[in-house]
């Protein structure tokens, strides 16, 4: 599952006027700088977005893929990252990564256009590329977006009728229309990005909005003061709630993918957009304060019902993990690393 194709899909639409290679790490083995599915894209100027794990790996994926773009032809490519000891830059890995380097993304563009209009509506789907060698280790692409639901409608499958990950058709019998996608196959599962709620665009709002959107959220930030509350002010949110901070907070569509950051400027404002968020599934919920300040909200909260022993224990408050952090920079990277700490250990929502 790629949490950052969203993203990538976003550069390969919007910039049909340029010449672009998706490289995409189809298959690992041993130790690598990254996983199955990394993808990143490059131009003839080199590294636009994404990674396949930076260092020598992306430096020999970036050197293939300028070569893609003089010859307009795919590459599977297998690299080997074992250790080389006379060569002081040399990959220690000592693992293998075979990547696909395809500089065809122009003809995809309809694909990947589908892909980002479902994306974007909350869909989950599949993208499958299908792969036939040509000579060397050229190969012809084909690619596909499988919505999420039709692939588990087909034929009642508790299971996609393509592999995820990569797989080579001809000695993988588990489906026999598997050979319809090509000699060889990836699919990736591509969902939504996470919703990042961040109630108070104040310094810390504005801070943590700008790591979330560095961090592959979808960054909604609410205030109830216009002057705040401002594209212009806050240009890393995707989207801008002014409005009443309870209501709006109430009104997020339900998700379990929702992390709400509540870091409004004072305890009544904080206490209102708790309880908004309280009771509604979501991944996170964090509230930033003292911890003399806890405790006072933790009582009012539990003597007025609205929370319980246990779902006060669930909420993320003092929020952050504790790294010393003093300035609104500190604290809003202690408050983005417990993000990624939260989002690192879920399990998928999606089953496979």
């Amino acid at each position: 599952m790629n949490y950052s194709f969203p993203k990538l899909l976003e550069t390969l639409v919007e910039g049909p006027e340029r010449r672009l290679v998706l490289a995409t790490i189809v298959e690992a083995e041993g130790s690598t700088p990254q996983v199955v599915g990394a993808s990143a894209i490059f131009s003839e100027t080199g590294l636009e977005a994404g990674t396949v794990g930076g260092g020598i790996l992306e430096s020999r994926v970036e050197s293939i893929a300028r070569e893609a773009l003089q010859d307009g032809k795919a590459r599977l490519v297998t690299f080997r990252l074992d250790a080389n000891h006379s060569d002081m830059e040399g990959a220690i890995c000592g693992g293998a990564a075979r990547v696909l380097v395809d500089p065809g993304v122009g003809r995809g563009r309809a694909v990947f256009e589908k892909a980002l209009k479902e994306i974007r509506r909350g869909g989950v789907g599949f993208l499958v590329a299908g792969m036939d060698p040509l000579e060397a280790d050229r190969v012809a692409v084909k690619r596909s977006w499988l919505p999420y639901e039709e692939v588990f409608a087909l034929k009642g499958a508790d299971r996609p009728p393509v592999p995820l990950g990569f797989s080579d058709s001809e000695k993988d019998l588990r489906d026999p229309d598997l050979r319809k996608w090509g000699r060889y196959v990836f699919a990736e599962l591509v969902v939504p990005l996470p919703r990042l709620i961040i109630a108070g665009a104040g310094h810390v709002g504005r801070a943590v909005a700008r790591l979330g959107r560095l961090l592959d959220f979808s960054v909604t930030v609410i205030d109830d003061r216009p002057e705040f509350a401002d594209k212009d002010r806050v240009p890393e949110a995707d989207e801008i709630v002014v409005g009443d901070i309870e209501k709006s907070v109430r009104h997020v569509a339900e998700s379990e993918d929702n992390y709400f950051v509540i870091v409004t400027r004072g305890h009544r404002k904080d206490g209102e957009a708790l309880r908004a968020a309280l009771k509604r599934p979501a991944a996170y919920v964090g509230m930033i304060g003292s911890k003399t300040k806890v405790e006072t909200m933790r009582r009012e909260f539990l003597r007025a019902g609205w929370a319980t022993e246990k779902e006060w224990a669930g909420i993320c408050t003092p929020i952050g993990l504790d790294i010393g952090s003093k300035t609104v920079e500190e604290i809003a990277v202690s408050i983005a690393a417990q993000l990624i700490l939260v989002r690192s250990g879920r399990k998928s929502a999606w089953p496979l």
